[in-house]
């Protein structure tokens, strides 16, 4: 199993794979975490801008929706990374470990 992992790693798509899924990887949790402490330094700084109501006649607040908005962006931003994964990285994955195995 071992020499599998050595044929692998020598693999240049395997380094670029590697290289690709993470710079993707750190860059939606950066687009988190941007819009978490945003939010975060909106309640510290603005509390009145997010007490704000969105209408006459509702309770709903600004806050509220723009919570919501980091929740809804932290599930998207999970679903493309899943889509992603499942239309390039997997693919790539598989012909990396076919060929490794392949050469066995």
């Amino acid at each position: 199993m071992q020499h599998l992992y050595e044929r692998i790693d020598r693999d240049p798509r395997f380094h670029a794979l590697a290289r690709r899924r993470s710079l993707l990887g750190w860059g939606l949790s950066a687009a988190v975490l941007v819009a978490y402490y945003a939010f975060i330094l909106a309640i510290a700084f603005a509390p009145g801008l997010l007490a704000m109501p969105l209408g006459p006649d509702t309770v709903l607040t600004v806050g509220i929706i723009a919570g919501l908005a980091v929740i809804v962006m932290s599930v998207a931003l999970t679903g493309v990374y899943v889509w992603r994964a499942n239309r390039t990285f997997d693919g790539l994955n598989a012909a990396i470990v076919g060929d490794a195995t392949r050469d066995a």
